[in-house]
């Protein structure tokens, strides 16, 4: 564990245990350094950790403050236990029936995989993207062809530069979307009836990926804050013959959790000790709380054995569905998929998207994103802790725009998704998130939306429905 997560949780208990009480002052950056024989960007790490969980305010010039809290503190779900055995899939029809329900714009949309439209710069990328098409090269709709547009690729691999990650451009092939960046690793390393590891829970897209392509599925434990359960992986890959690992290391979909630097190294040494490829879906790395990006994975892939995909879908342009994947050593097989399949990506986009990155306002935009997302949070687990019955537990995010939620027996997760709907809510139940429909008394609730009044009411009418 990182020494500023070892401080920030030796404070976080000093808080539960009414040690440090609302209002009063954390020592001070220095004092703390002296205290325990740390640095002051160790501290400031911890404290900005704190800030981000919501127990501490930082007032200007004057420090860290220990937050009033309006309700109860909940604790956060344990490490998950799934079943050891493979599964053959069966869920997107599942899915699909309790997806359809978030595209009602009357509905209050906790269930949605999106943040609000709203905090994103649809303004500037529509200028950029009129500009591309007004000054598009018809040798374009040739040369950009996959991998992708040059420039697009640059700017891309300028961003791993910037995060200790040498990925040449030759090596990014541009997508349609994280979704279709997934399909093409899981083709380019496995055949129907292969068998791959996932995180349980895990994001559903992965789950209707490898339903798509007849490929089994062994679930591996996971703890809602800090993810992948390496013991049980390496037990999973001494006894069955896994040709890949589909994880998502950063701020998880649905449970927020974080593979901080050293699991990750430990997670990559593993792996290369099975030779088996990591396909890391790393679509919420840019929404961190903390002062600095997670570690990338790339950065430590000795071997070629990384496909880092991403996309711009949940940071930046939703609606323009242009992704891409650092293949690694796999990059070739990549790119010959995406010929085959979906032949290209829409090129005007493209081009919009590269001239938006070239422009340099990428960093303010991500900056005041952050900034927004934190706030929410804060905000939203107050009024889950405010409204919600004192044996839910709640896992808290370091980062993204969800939160997971494990309710008390006897909910029903897939009752209350119903019940809710009626009350003009959507939520996401736990089932859509496992191979074997578990989590039957969690939900994934999205606070990346911006209508305090209306957000407030739903909370408190779901608290109400799982009180029964």
């Amino acid at each position: 564990m990182p020494l500023y997560h070892d401080l920030a949780d030796r404070t976080a208990k000093l808080i539960a245990d009414g040690v440090l009480r609302p209002g009063d002052r954390l020592p001070s950056v220095r004092q703390t350094c002296r205290a325990h024989g740390i640095s002051p960007v160790t501290v400031t790490q911890a404290y900005y950790l704190l800030e981000s969980r919501g127990l501490v305010d930082a007032r200007p010039k004057s420090g860290y403050f220990v937050r009033a809290r309006l309700g109860q503190r909940l604790p956060e779900p344990e490490m998950s236990r799934p079943v050891g055995h493979s599964t053959a899939l069966e869920v997107s029809d599942f899915i699909f029936q309790i997806l359809e329900s978030v595209k009602d714009p009357a509905v209050v949309p906790l269930g949605s995989s999106f943040p609000s439209p709203y905090l994103f710069p649809l303004d500037k990328l529509g200028r950029c993207l009129a500009a591309a098409a007004r000054k598009l090269d018809p040798l374009a709709t040739v040369t950009d062809l996959p991998p992708g547009n040059e420039e697009l690729r640059r700017q891309l691999s300028l961003r791993y530069l910037a995060q200790g990650a040498d990925v040449p451009p030759q090596e990014i092939v541009i997508t349609s979307g994280a979704m279709e960046g997934l399909n093409l690793c899981l083709q380019a390393v496995t055949r129907p009836g292969d068998l791959i590891a996932i995180e349980s829970p895990t994001f559903y897209a992965g789950l209707q990926a490898s339903e798509r392509l007849g490929l089994k599925v062994i679930e591996i434990p996971s703890h809602p804050r800090e993810g992948v359960s390496l013991v049980a992986l390496e037990d999973a890959l001494r006894h069955h013959p896994i040709k890949a690992c589909l994880f998502m290391l950063n701020f998880a979909n649905p449970t927020g959790a974080l593979v901080a630097g050293e699991g990750k190294k430990a997670l990559l040494a593993l792996l290369r000790r099975y030779e088996v490829p990591l396909i890391e879906d790393d679509v919420y790395a840019e929404l961190y709380f903390g002062p600095e990006r997670p570690l990338c994975s790339k950065a430590e892939d000795r071997d070629g054995l990384v496909m880092h995909v991403s996309s711009f879908s949940k940071c930046l342009a939703p609606g323009y569905r242009v992704g891409w994947v650092a293949g690694g050593r796999y990059a070739g097989r990549i790119q010959r998929q995406k010929l085959s399949t979906s032949l290209a990506t829409t090129i005007p986009v493209q081009i919009a998207l590269a001239d938006y990155l070239k422009q340099g306002g990428y960093e303010n935009h991500l900056r005041r994103l952050r900034q927004t997302l934190a706030r929410q949070e804060v905000a939203f687990v107050e009024l889950v802790e405010r409204y919600f019955p004192p044996a839910t537990r709640l896992a808290r995010p370091g980062g993204g725009y969800f939160l997971w939620l494990e309710l008390p027996a006897p909910t029903d997760a897939l009752r209350l998704h119903q019940q809710a709907l009626e009350q003009g809510i959507s939520i996401a139940p736990g089932p859509i998130f496992s191979a074997k429909r578990e989590f039957q008394r969690c939900i994934r609730l999205n606070f990346g939306h911006l209508e305090p009044a209306r957000l407030e009411t739903a909370v408190e009418t779901l608290a109400r429905l799982v009180a029964g």
